[in-house]
């Protein structure tokens, strides 16, 4: 089996993938800023993962995996050198200054792109017949950088799986909190899918040597024929992610699940039907109940809340991706509104706080 170079933009998230795809004895880049890089080159990088039947989480240390792994600053980087870039980013991160750049060279190059963020890359949303990708602009923070990009080259890996940077620990340990699967949709070129479909099985095939013999490890990487099977996080998104979200402050996902049930539901499924009407089939969505479940263990605000409480200036904004794609079919929920009014005032809010400071 092929061996592949494999870039991958973002440390954080990205070391979760890069732990699984290691195994496969693939060689991976991590871009990412230049103390982080440091330490990756010096240390590896440590994955800790629970396992269901085992008390304490098994921990993946990058140096003893069977690939290899290194970090780089964006400047470095030729993605003429690799067979498959991931996008593990925030949204936001893309129009920064040498990763702006970076990214321009990856689209020139043609080399297929697997997007791991919530939101869907520009180029992505142009796969999807029915849905002006112009009209949704507004939704990104640079939509300019994603202009140069070959729908054909870019597809998109719905972030399921949970993970945090421990606050007393080195920025290259990483806890997974909800070790569910990558989603990941195929390629309209058929080169990045045999990657793909190589890389799942790789990871499929992965086991752990433990004192108690070797083990199975969750977070699979799952390949899918649709384009829409990523895009059933939308409805999780909005449902709990951004309802973490409050007027002064920011609560758990799973108390805005089930502070109100209902409400809950009833804003999962408008977005369900969001995707129902751009193209998905209901069987390839999640539905509501086995997301509820799930969120029973979503014990920390999501990351979108946790920027704005820091006062980010900027963060993704699915929830205008969603209200934008939603209005070109002729739906609005009063929910999503509610989320998109506030969102946009918090932003507002911080960015007058940061120009005052300045």
């Amino acid at each position: 089996m092929s061996k592949y170079n494999i870039l991958i933009l973002g440390a954080s998230y990205g070391s979760l993938l890069a732990s699984k795809i290691l195994f496969g004895g693939h060689s991976i880049r991590l871009v990412c800023l230049p103390a982080e890089a440091d330490l990756i080159n010096s240390e590896g990088f440590r994955v800790r993962i629970p396992v269901r039947g085992r008390s304490e989480p098994v921990e993946l240390d990058s140096r003893r995996l069977p690939g290899r792994v290194s970090a780089i600053s964006a400047a470095d980087v030729d993605p003429r050198e690799f067979d498959i870039v991931g996008l593990a980013m925030q949204e936001p991160q893309y129009g920064s200054p040498g990763v702006r750049e970076l990214l321009k060279a990856i689209a020139m190059s043609r080399v297929p792109c697997i997007s791991i963020m919530n939101m869907p890359p520009l180029p992505y949303m142009r796969r999807i017949r029915g849905v002006n990708s112009e009209l949704l602009k507004p939704a990104y923070t640079a939509p300019a950088v994603w202009d140069e990009f070959d729908p054909v080259t870019i597809t998109l890996c719905s972030p399921d799986p949970q993970a945090i940077r421990p606050p007393d620990e080195k920025v290259n340990v990483l806890q997974v909190t909800l070790p569910t699967n990558f989603k990941v949709a195929r390629f309209d070129g058929e080169k990045g899918n045999e990657v793909l479909r190589q890389l799942e099985q790789d990871i499929d095939d992965a086991r752990l040597d433990t004192r108690e013999g070797r083990i199975e490890l969750p977070v699979k990487l799952r390949f899918y024929d649709s384009k829409f099977v990523p895009l059933a996080k939308w409805a999780m998104l909005m449902a709990g992610n951004y309802r973490c979200i409050t007027e002064d402050g920011m609560r758990t996902a799973r108390e805005a699940v089930y502070s109100d049930l209902e409400a809950s539901r009833s804003i999962y499924d408008f977005v369900l039907d969001v995707c129902v009407s751009i193209g998905a089939s209901r069987d390839e969505l999640v539905s509501f109940e086995k997301y509820a479940a799930a969120a029973h263990d979503l014990s920390r605000p999501a990351s979108a809340a946790r920027a704005l409480n820091n006062g980010a200036p900027n963060i993704e904004r699915a929830d205008k991706l969603v209200q934008l794609v939603a209005a070109q079919r002729g739906m609005s929920h009063p929910i999503l509104e509610e989320i998109v009014t506030l969102v946009d005032r918090r932003l507002e809010a911080n960015r007058k706080s940061k120009s005052a400071a300045a």
